[in-house]
């Protein structure tokens, strides 16, 4: 404020409204030159144009694309897998290695581990959490996790699986994740199919360096105890199925009884034998049942025949069709574009057609999404172009505005591509606002021109005259989007790399736009001036608004009407009146179309 209202004696200015007065004056001038050149060689914008709508749909391929970046929360969780068949004592040791493990790193302020949870964790698998000291204090959240899962790896008998906690989370409820953030899920009606491609599948899928875990829920080695009820004795002694069944789930499927309420706390009744009498197959002879009558209690080794075999942990469905689940993380860097792409083209090269494969969870979350925001998009380009169409009662000058866009979208996907960012769903949002800012600056150009021409000035001269009125405007509205954008594009504030694709699409977006814009929008606007004035124009449906307009000299309303004049350009430091100037001086060289 000191600076602006700082003016010298008898002058009207400060110095910096001189400074900055003095500066637009030759940028505006080196500007107006240089726009007379590429509107003598044309084929120079419209070759700079086409160069920009091919590299767009290029590197909108090629850029690798994500999801939502993971972030850093400075929580860590995971699961430990422990060998088939490891029995609940074996766990608790395992549990208390890892713990050990966590709590000896300098990163880890706290943690938190669990086995025997039944409910989402199968027998041989623990829960792993982790709570990381403040950012500052420690490396980033991805290094952590790669050196906990080396320490972990050291521990006999134990295949960990940890990740970084998303800061955002767009929970899909398809599959669990507490093997990995994304799912492959393979189902079939034969289980013996879909089990050995699963097994082909995800040896092919370990040849891929970009995978930081890979692992599946189909355990097929598992010690399993096959009982078969004798059921001409369990007849004879009086004994009917549903008790023995009733039994088997009381001993050792933890049987929920009874929820026991208290102020403070709730306490959950589960009937089971002890640990101690259950560990061993042997263990079952120690069952007693009482028969119907309830006047004998009768052993359960005589009602039953055991047999021990190996066989999957659990049988797992989908859609009610027997299924394998493949969990993957990914490592830095690496897109999940680029890994749901490999997936892809190794199941059809594996997986036969009686087996469906298809990607679950946050994978295929991903895929509907980027496909979903292509289409809104392309829709939203085509909503643009039916509004602007009826603005300008014309079928081509809509497309002057849009042009823009390649030359916007170019240069934020070439920022994401030359910093090794990934497009995530926060740079998808980055290229929506960019469209609309580019597109405004369009249509101030475009308005302005048409202004001219109605106003009697050629095609020409008229969109050389609004590029030099909205030069300044343009200028203004991009600098003060960039200038907003930077921080983002810089990373600052908690977590600001997931944001800094949104950033780095703005910035780069803008500044490409900026210099290619002022340059291609005239040239444009003037071979489809020219279009629409030589072959639209014929055509009673395609004619421009302007053409359908009464003609001077008629009788109609518009001959009463005067001629607007050239509106003055406004600005300090008279630039106005050189634009002024500089239209009339170039009054006797026009004609219709330039």
């Amino acid at each position: 404020a000191r600076m602006l209202a700082d003016r010298g004696p008898g002058s009207t200015r400060t110095w910096m409204e001189r400074a900055v007065g003095g500066a637009e004056k030759r940028v505006l001038a080196a500007y107006g030159a240089s726009l007379w050149w590429f509107l003598r060689h044309r084929w120079v914008s419209a070759l700079t144009w086409l160069v920009c709508l091919v590299g767009t749909g290029w590197l909108f391929m090629a850029v690798p694309k994500a999801f939502l970046p993971t972030g850093d929360s400075s929580f860590i969780w995971g699961v430990m897998i422990a060998r088939e068949g490891s029995s609940p004592a074996q766990m608790r040791a395992l549990q208390d290695q890892a713990d050990e493990v966590l709590r000896q790193d300098p990163a880890v302020g706290a943690t938190f581990t669990m086995t025997g949870a039944s409910q989402f964790l199968a027998s041989n698998q623990g829960f792993l959490l982790a709570f990381l000291n403040p950012p500052a204090e420690r490396a980033p959240i991805q290094q952590v996790v790669g050196r906990l899962m080396g320490k972990l790896r050291t521990i006999p008998g134990v295949f960990p699986f940890l990740r970084p906690f998303p800061v955002l989370e767009i929970s899909t409820g398809a599959t669990n994740q507490n093997q990995g953030q994304y799912a492959f899920a393979l189902s079939g009606v034969n289980p013996d199919q879909v089990y050995d491609v699963a097994t082909r599948l995800t040896a092919r899928l370990r040849e891929y360096p970009g995978f930081a875990t890979l692992s599946s829920d189909y355990f097929n080695n598992t010690p399993n105890l096959d009982i078969n009820l004798r059921r001409a004795e369990a007849r004879t002694r009086g004994v009917s199925e549903t008790r023995i069944m009733t039994l088997l789930r009381n001993a050792y499927s933890q049987n929920y009884l009874y929820l026991i309420k208290k102020p403070t706390d709730q306490y959950q009744v589960i009937l089971e034998a002890d640990d101690a009498a259950r560990s061993k197959p042997e263990d079952l002879s120690l069952l007693y049942i009482k028969s119907d009558d309830g006047r004998n209690l009768v052993p359960l080794r005589e009602l039953v025949e055991t047999k021990l075999s190996l066989g999957p942990q659990s049988v797992n469905h989908l859609n009610q069709f027997t299924s394998v689940t493949l969990f993957f993380n990914l490592k830095p860097g690496v897109a999940i574009g680029d890994a749901t792409d490999l997936i892809a083209k190794a199941a059809a090269q594996i997986v036969p057609p009686t087996v469906r494969a298809s990607l679950q969870g946050e994978a295929l979350t991903f895929r509907d999404t980027v496909r979903n925001l292509t289409i809104l998009m392309a829709l939203a380009v085509f909503v643009m172009y039916v509004i602007l169409a009826m603005l300008y009662e014309s079928y081509v000058h809509p497309l002057t505005v849009l042009s823009t866009l390649p030359t916007a979208l170019v240069g934020g996907l070439l920022t994401l591509y030359l910093v090794g960012d990934q497009a995530s769903l926060y740079a998808f949002v980055g290229m929506f606002m960019l469209m609309g800012i580019v597109k405004k600056n369009g249509i101030m150009i475009v308005d302005f021109a048409r202004q001219r021409v109605e106003a009697g000035e050629s095609a020409v001269q008229a969109i050389h005259d609004a590029s030099m009125d909205r030069f300044r405007p343009i200028i203004m509205t991009t600098l003060a989007a960039v200038i907003g954008a930077v921080p983002i594009a810089a990373g600052y504030g908690a977590d600001g790399a997931s944001r800094r694709p949104l950033g780095l699409v703005i910035v780069g977006g803008l500044v490409a736009s900026q210099f290619i814009t002022l340059y291609v929008t005239p040239v444009i606007y003037l071979y489809l001036e020219d279009f629409q004035e030589r072959v639209l124009d014929r055509t009673a449906f395609f004619r421009s608004g302007r053409a359908r307009r009464p003609a001077a000299g008629d009788g109609s309303v518009a001959d009463l009407a005067p001629m607007p004049a050239p509106t003055a350009v406004g600005g300090t430091d008279g630039v106005g009146e050189v634009a002024e100037a500089r239209r009339h001086g170039g009054a006797e060289t026009r004609d219709r179309r330039g």
